[in-house]
């Protein structure tokens, strides 16, 4: 095991760098709208992928310069084999303080158990409609029920707070806003509601779908009344809300459109491919994956992480006129 060795991890911003993003996999068996492409996905080979041996060792690097916070994502990390042992692995390293996961939830009635065996502390859970019709018709498959049992099985094993996640796009699920806020209230969830960003799959992303977080605040508090709540860490990206009744459940509001949070981020992303982005919006990647595999030593790799993430933006170009949107989808990124 890799001793506690835990220098600032720190860009040239002065932002210390604690969150690390960990995709396992690029595959997904939905197909949401704003994450890829119905049909002609170009999977990575396998041999592209970074085996579970690989992951460890660079997640134990990372924690070793200073990142106390994992996330596993994908595409749908439930998919690839081995993920229960892998969680209990990261849960082993000394220094990690928090442990999540993002999850479509389809396979959560049956791992949710042993997921919080093997040590995950939270998971994020994206669910984009509560009504049948639209949910296939955002995911290209009809599995609600089956993702309502997941958000179930995901509070019966602890796994909390359990995050619900709603990407809100107008004309498409914008009318859903206060149902999903009844939906957090009843259940005891936390609601978050992200801004439709421009990493859709089939590069049809349109400003006027954005519906920004003020007015999705709007639509809610105009309902149920929202009690704003002091955020833990100045780089929590969403702006949180109590409902002011005392109703259980929380409201997070993400919106990276129209009001920005980069300048507090602290986050950095590692592909399953074995690249290292430096933002979401990053247009060029880091090649961990062949400088790991070339026999660098750890000190070696540490070094290239700190160089890597004095590259870091200050900031996403989202807004700005000469923006251009990553080749990669958001699937291919990692959430």
């Amino acid at each position: 095991m890799l001793p506690l060795y835990q220098p600032t991890l720190t860009d040239s911003y002065g932002r210390q760098i604690k969150d690390l993003r960990i995709s396992i996999t690029d595959r997904c068996n939905f197909r949401c709208v704003y994450c890829m492409p119905e049909t002609g996905v170009q999977w990575k080979d396998k041999s592209e992928i970074l085996s579970y041996e690989e992951l460890t060792y660079l997640a134990e690097t990372f924690v070793s310069l200073g990142v106390t916070k994992l996330r596993v994502t994908g595409g749908e990390p439930l998919l690839r084999r081995g993920v229960i042992n892998f969680i209990r692995t990261l849960n082993s390293i000394p220094g990690v303080e928090d442990l999540a996961l993002t999850t479509n939830a389809y396979f959560l009635p049956e791992y949710a158990e042993r997921l919080s065996k093997a040590g995950l502390k939270r998971i994020s859970i994206s669910i984009d409609s509560l009504m049948p019709k639209a949910f296939e018709l955002l995911t290209k498959v009809n599995a609600l029920g089956r993702v309502l049992e997941g958000i179930e099985a995901a509070q019966k094993y602890n796994l909390t707070p359990v995050k619900v996640n709603m990407v809100v796009m107008r004309h498409i699920n914008d009318n859903e806003v206060v149902d999903f806020a009844r939906f957090a209230r009843e259940k005891g969830l936390i609601a978050r509601y992200i801004e439709y960003m421009p990493l859709d799959g089939p590069g049809e992303w349109n400003r006027d779908m954005v519906v920004s977080g003020k007015e999705i605040f709007e639509k809610i508090n105009a309902k149920y009344p929202l009690k704003p709540l002091i955020a833990n860490h100045k780089s929590e990206t969403a702006k949180r809300f109590t409902f002011a009744d005392g109703a259980g459940g929380e409201i997070g509001i993400i919106a990276p459109v129209t009001e920005p949070f980069c300048g507090a981020c602290s986050r950095i992303r590692l592909t399953a491919d074995g690249q290292i982005r430096t933002c979401l919006f990053s247009l060029s990647e880091h090649n961990l994956r062949d400088f790991l595999r070339s026999g660098a030593s750890r000190e070696q790799l540490r070094q290239f992480i700190s160089t890597t993430v004095l590259k870091k933006e200050l900031g996403h170009r989202i807004n700005e006129p000469d923006f251009v949107a990553p080749e990669r989808t958001m699937s291919c990124i990692g959430g």
